[in-house]
């Protein structure tokens, strides 16, 4: 009888909870969003049409790769790729977490390179790319860049992103 009496009382309550999630477990990712939103929007948008994919997928997948570019370079260097995309942070926060196979793919081949852009393959695999895009990205978000801030800019984050 008690099961019963606890039972009508806990369905209610899980109900309301999965129908009017609190306030403050939407703050997170409402913030996230709309940080994102405004994260170079014309880059975003532009990645986005080369690719095919939404501006939710662009935002991760520029944040993703500029992420593993950071890991690559020097922080001079990815100083004067970071001057040239506006709201840089906000890219960077819309990146996925890798999960731990990913980590420990980028760890065996170091922060950048060869072990970083096969963590990054993941993550985006992550956000709904196919791998085609995946293979894409890199070179479009590159031209986007290089179209902002100089062919050494370009060649910078080229060189990060091998």
């Amino acid at each position: 009888m008690r099961t019963l009496a606890l039972l009508a009382i806990l369905i209610p309550a899980v109900a309301t909870a999965q129908t009017n999630p609190a306030p403050a477990a939407q703050a997170p990712a409402a913030t996230a969003a709309a940080a994102a939103e405004t994260a170079s929007s014309e880059l975003v948008g532009q990645l986005g049409k080369d690719l095919g994919i939404t501006a939710k997928q662009a935002e991760g997948t520029a944040g993703t790769l500029f992420g593993v570019a950071k890991g690559a370079m020097k922080a001079e260097d990815f100083g004067k790729v970071a001057a040239a995309v506006p709201d840089m942070d906000a890219l960077l926060k819309a990146a996925p977490a890798p999960d731990a196979k990913s980590s420990a793919i980028a760890m065996l081949g170091g922060a950048g390179g060869v072990g970083g852009m096969a963590a990054a393959a993941s993550t985006l695999a992550k956000l709904g790319l196919k791998p085609e895009t995946i293979a894409k990205a890199a070179p479009s978000l590159i031209k986007i860049v290089q179209g902002k801030g100089g062919a050494e800019v370009g060649n910078l984050l080229a060189a990060a992103l091998k």
